[in-house]
């Protein structure tokens, strides 16, 4: 399952340029609720690292390029001193120093160049796998998502009908104990109720519960014909 889920992952990325995850703040909110595992710590620490390494060297590439054209220009005006005898010798030798010094930067900046030709495709690599794993990651989290929403959906759905079963024999006892109430008031009297610490405006709250429990079936009728509706429209 595994290997397939990799597969699907690939096919949907061919061809596509994702910019490195870590300098993407939608990839850090993202992973915020993911969570990472220890593998994507590692490969996002890798990935800042080359990144670093690649902005140093753009930056020092730069900065040789500048430094070389500075030496360039005393190649050019030390040239001319060297041809006069008498500050001849100094020149020459700021003419050789700079020759040297232009050796080097061509070393370094060859060496940079070479690092520069890996860099991008190891930080692809990187890029990929930390890119592969998140998806992973985020798609176990909406499937372990989607069937605990399925679960509590169906038990949202018994609670309510419970819900309305238990409101419905509430209101009927509720009912049952103004009757009773009433019964007892004219068989007694209101005097000898007294004793009981019951007090019921019989009339008020008879017509409350009479419209409370009418209210809730005709709720329930309406929704039955609306399941009937909708049987009937499935099997037409």
């Amino acid at each position: 399952m595994a290997d397939e889920l990799d597969q699907k992952f690939q096919a949907a990325l061919l061809g596509k340029n994702v910019p490195a995850l870590t300098l993407d703040n939608k990839w850090h909110k993202l992973i915020a609720e993911v969570g990472k595992t220890e593998r994507m710590k590692e490969l996002e620490d890798r990935l800042n690292a080359l990144l670093k390494e690649q902005g140093k060297i753009n930056t020092e590439l730069k900065d040789l390029k500048k430094v070389k054209a500075g030496l360039m220009d005393e190649i050019v005006s030390n040239m001319e001193g060297a041809e006069n005898s008498a500050a001849g010798s100094a020149a020459k030798k700021k003419l050789e120093d700079s020759k040297r010094l232009i050796n080097e930067i061509n070393e370094k900046v060859e060496s940079y160049n070479d690092k520069m030709l890996d860099l991008p495709k190891e930080i692809t690599e990187v890029n990929t796998e930390l890119m592969m794993l998140t998806m992973k990651e985020s798609y176990d989290l909406i499937k372990s998502n989607t069937k605990d929403i399925e679960e509590i959906s169906v038990w949202i759905k018994s609670m309510r009908m419970e819900l309305k079963k238990n409101i419905l024999h509430k209101q009927h006892m509720e009912l049952v104990n103004v009757q009773l109430y009433s019964f007892m008031q004219g068989i007694f009297g209101p005097d000898v109720l007294d004793i009981f610490d019951i007090d019921y405006d019989i009339e008020a709250t008879r017509q409350a519960l009479l419209a409370k429990r009418e209210a809730m079936m005709e709720e329930k009728e309406r929704e039955a014909r609306e399941k009937e509706k909708k049987a009937s429209g499935e099997t037409t």
